[in-house]
């Protein structure tokens, strides 16, 4: 049985209480598979898609943000290496052709830990 993605849904991971192996080299929280089990593990993919770009794989804190229209349906992803001091940096931007993602911006961190890449919601940092 899958639940709805909201804000209030996602408000209820504050930490986590486990970290799961999605793929070699990355770890989800709570938060993030709770949306991987109610429809948005392909945000997931997306993001460890780009994690072998060279400037992506350099960034030991990356803010990813996806932000939808949902007019068109259709959205757009941006990943920064949040603000050290200058702005934040873009360092990946895709467009998303098609998304029916109930909300019209989430923003997930993924953040190096040791040897792996933990992919958490900002509640849960």
């Amino acid at each position: 049985m899958t639940q709805e993605i909201t804000r209030a849904n996602l408000s209820q991971f504050t930490g986590t209480e486990h970290w799961y192996r999605y793929y070699p080299g990355i770890l989800v929280t709570d938060g993030v598979k709770f949306l991987m089990d109610n429809g948005a593990a392909w945000l997931i993919d997306l993001i460890v898609s780009y994690q072998g770009e060279a400037k992506v794989k350099a960034e030991e804190r990356q803010f990813w943000t996806l932000t939808v229209d949902h007019d068109a349906l259709t959205g757009r992803a941006v990943c920064t290496d949040g603000d050290k001091g200058d702005g934040p940096i873009t360092l990946i931007e895709q467009f998303i052709g098609f998304t029916d993602f109930p909300l019209k911006e989430i923003t997930l961190y993924a953040f190096l830990e040791v040897n792996d890449r933990v992919i958490l919601l900002p509640s849960e940092y």
